[in-house]
Formats: structure tokens, sequence, C-alpha cells
């Protein structure tokens, strides 16, 4: 299992109001259409504490995903860890 961090976009159906945004301080809201969407750094065990609370507060959870970071090229072959 990797601990390192990653960045994730949670949508939820809905505009969250300011008293539900408040329980996910380490997420940064966007409106997206009908949508609320969450974005932030998280490692795996705090992305299943959001996820949990999403469930605890009765949110519609549509979309988790996460955000691969853009990779520079390095012009010389392939860049691939063993």
């Amino acid at each position: 299992m990797d601990p390192t961090p990653a960045r994730y976009r949670i949508r939820i159906h809905g505009h969250l109001g300011a008293t539900v945004l408040s329980a996910f301080p380490a997420l940064a809201p966007q409106r997206h259409g009908a949508d609320t969407v969450l974005t932030g750094l998280l490692d795996r065990s705090a992305l299943y504490g959001v996820l949990a609370e999403i469930e605890a507060l009765g949110l519609d959870l549509v979309e988790v995903r996460q955000l691969t970071p853009r990779r520079k090229s390095s012009g010389s072959g392939d860049s691939r860890s063993p």
C-alpha cells in the first residue's frame, strides 16, 4: 500500500453550504453545475475518512477521481523506474 498522498477530486450532488463544507477542511470546494467538487491532497487513510464523512452526512457521492500529475518529458527513452 502506497502511503504517499495523492490529489483527489470528489464530486457530490448538490450545492453544499458552509456548515457541511466545514466537515472537509482539507479540501477546496468549487461549484460545478448542480454539483459541488472537493479537491485536495489526501493519503489513503484521509480519503477513506472523507468518504465515511460523506456517507455519515447522507450526501450523494457522484464521483471520486485520483488526479494524476503531469509528467515532464525527459526526452530520452523510457523514464519508468524498474
